[in-house]
Formats: structure tokens, sequence, C-alpha cells
């Protein structure tokens, strides 16, 4: 059922206002919504993703105008940012306000917050009147959801109700900013990339501090396939392959069209630009998945624009499970 009626938004509120979940779209992904003013709820979302309660949540906002309910204090560079890039897929880190609990924060005196750019989120968001806390709509560690039926595989009966607003159109996590010390520093590259942030500020984003504040999607290991995942080179796909084929393992390749690839048991291709790439990623390790592989290997794009959160979210993918280091 696509989420286009008037009468399923108002049911989406009326969960919201209970206590209740609701899946929705936006551009990057699909979130697992809570009302953003209630622990009760908050603790809910973190027992149905499974999710340790020390990793803060994005508050999602309707407006600009919003940012004030959940910050208590807006720097003119937030503002800057925020005009340029909302809605859409940036997430800014700006101090606490009161009305946001702890819980929302994992405890820190920061908010992650952000306007998505999605119809049905905007349209949920300004009919509840307030802010929603939500991660994606999976379960901890996984790949994230960029369609309902994604949503409601990996949570069933677990949330309350999905929100079907089709394929997400960015298809990747945002990018978050930390510019709750007075300036910009990177936590995680996303939808907005690197480059037009840069373009807008007219100077380099900090990327080689040490980070201080928690955000989402900072674990070594995160967005895992259930299949063993590398990340190989055009060149040397064909050798990575070998050793894999010779012993019998299912093995799947995702590359950009175009790349040479050996005969193996799945085979995905997607575009070859860094933004077609990172809408069809998370969708494509899915469906390997669910072709019965016990081994991936990917062909990344280039690092340039949407290609540096793709690299980033294959590094991760690929990283030794259970791996917490960076989180």
């Amino acid at each position: 059922m696509t989420a286009t009626e008037p009468s399923l938004i108002a049911e989406a509120v009326a969960i919201l206002a209970r206590g209740g979940l609701v899946a929705f779209p936006t551009e990057t992904v699909y979130g697992l919504g809570a009302d953003a003013r209630n622990p009760a709820a908050i603790q809910r979302l973190f027992a149905v993703k499974r999710r340790p309660t020390e990793h803060p949540l994005i508050v999602h906002i309707g407006s600009l105008s919003e940012l004030s309910d959940v910050a208590r204090h807006v720097p003119e560079l937030a503002r800057r940012l925020a005009a340029r890039f909302w809605p859409g897929p940036l997430t800014l880190i700006l101090p606490r306000g009161e009305r946001v609990p702890l819980d929302v924060t994992g405890g820190q005196d920061t908010v992650a917050v952000r306007v998505p750019q999605h119809p049905l989120a905007l349209a949920l968001l300004a009919r509840f009147g307030a802010g929603i806390a939500a991660p994606s709509a999976n379960r901890f560690g996984a790949v994230s959801p960029t369609r309902a039926e994604h949503v409601r595989r990996d949570l069933g009966g677990d949330v309350d109700l999905v929100l079907d607003g089709g394929a997400c159109e960015v298809g990747l996590e945002s990018t978050i900013v930390d510019v709750s010390r007075g300036y910009a520093q990177l936590l995680r590259p996303g939808g907005v990339s690197v480059e037009a942030i840069e373009a807008e500020l007219g100077e380099p984003l900090e990327r080689d501090a040490e980070i201080v504040v928690r955000a989402p999607g900072q674990l070594a290991s995160h967005y895992a396939t259930r299949a063993e995942l590398f990340v190989v080179s055009p060149a040397e796909l064909e050798s990575r392959a070998a050793p894999h084929l010779a012993r019998g393992a299912r093995l799947g390749v995702l590359a950009p069209a175009g790349t040479a690839i050996p005969e193996v048991h799945a085979r995905l291709f997607v575009a070859p630009d860094p933004a077609g790439y990172a809408r069809a990623l998370y969708e494509s390790l899915r469906a390997l998945d669910d072709q019965g592989v016990e081994v991936i290997l990917v062909v990344a794009p280039s690092k340039q624009g949407l290609g540096l959160a793709v690299a980033d979210r294959l590094s991760r993918s690929a990283a030794p499970r259970g791996e917490t280091s960076s989180g």
C-alpha cells in the first residue's frame, strides 16, 4: 500500500502520539520513527532496532524554523548550511535543547537534526508538529532499507505502521557535520558531497581532528551483509575471485557497468557514476544476499562526490564483524 492518502498520515500521527513506531521514507533510507519527546517511545525504538542505547538518533524536523525547538543554540554557521541544504541529506550536530531527552542523544549534550527531502516525510512531520527521532528502519548493524518491503522483511510486526513512499532517491544515509563547537567537522560522509559543503563554506571541512561527538554510523563494522564482503579494484577482481571459486564458494560480484567479471554465481551491475552507484548500493547488496552468496566482491566507484560515502559504507560492511572501536 502506497502512503498517499491523508488517512494514512493521520493514522501514522496517532500512532506516534501514543508512543508507537512508524517507518517512513526519506530521500536517503527508510527511517524508524518515534516521538522525539517521549522517552518510553525512544526506549521501545532502541529495543526493536536492537541498537545500543548509547548510540544517538537523528531528530527529523519539518522545516528550518523548527530548529530552535530541538537546539538550545543555533550558530550562524548552522543556519547557513541548513538554508543551503535543507530539505536534504545533511544532518547537523548542535547543542541539545531542553525538550530533547538524553535518551535520544545517547546521553550527550548535543543533538543530530535534519529536514528530510521527501514529500511523504515532510507531510508526516507537518501533521505531527514535532520532531521525530528516526534511525534507519532495520536491525542494528545491517544493510539499510531503501524500499518499504525491506522494512517489512527486517522488522515485521515490530513496527506499528510502514508508510510506503517507493524507492529512496539518494539511497544512502545523510552526511553528518558537527557545528556545535564553532567550526564544521565531518563526522560521516553521505548524501550531500563534501565538495558541495566546502563550496558553500568557502573553506575545507575539518576531517582529521579527533572526533569528540558520537554520531550515527561511526562503528568500524556497520551496514553489514550476511555474506562476507571484500572491496577490490577492477584489476584484481579475477585474482581475488579465483580462490573462492576454487573452494566452491557461492560468489557474488557488484561492480560498475562495463566491468569485466569472471563467471560467478551472481553478478550485479550498477551505474558507474557515484550518485547512481549510491542509489543502487543497498538494494544491490540485499539482492546478492537474497541469492544466497557466501562471499561478495565489490568494485567501488571513485571517491569523488557521493563516491566517498559509498566507500565509507563499503569499508564498514567489509570490516570484521563485531568491531566497535570507532563507535
